[in-house]
């Protein structure tokens, strides 16, 4: 007995499509980044305390690294420095990037600029940002009388 299934053009489109976008995401690598500078992939997360922010910044010691806070915007820069290129070297592709790059977070409510802490481990540097008390959850008693 033979299974017969009926052919459906616009689902074998739609695979097609996924395939191409699949191809270009995995495999296209820009040559220079986004407007010319480095880009630094971050995590944001939350607790009921703190924000957490955690960047990564390969290669880079705590002196290459500037943290400012300002008007409820963190802004973590730096710079990736090039290593003097030896001569006796003949290069066939050098594909790390070099140069300065800045990312900015706005922290969607009120912290604590002044107790923002920052560690550097193994090429990531992790933040905590602490909330400022009033948007701290707090539980309400209810009196009986």
């Amino acid at each position: 007995m033979t299974n017969m299934s009926r052919w459906d053009p616009i689902q074998e489109a739609v695979t097609l499509r996924e395939a191409v976008n699949r191809l270009f995401e995995e495999s296209f690598v820009p040559s220079t980044p986004a407007r010319g500078g480095l880009v630094v992939a971050m995590d944001l997360s939350e607790t009921a305390e703190s924000y957490l922010i955690e960047a990564a910044v390969p290669g880079l010691k705590a002196d290459d690294l500037s943290i400012t806070f300002e008007n409820g915007v963190l802004t973590i820069s730096g710079e990736v420095r090039q290593h003097e290129e030896s001569k006796e070297r003949n290069y066939h592709r050098i594909e790390r990037r070099f140069g300065r790059f800045s990312r900015s977070v706005s922290l969607p409510t009120s912290v604590r600029g002044d107790a923002i802490t920052a560690h550097l481990e193994h090429g990531v540097l992790a933040l905590s940002i602490p909330k400022a008390e009033e948007v701290k959850p707090r539980k309400i008693t209810v009196n009986v009388s």
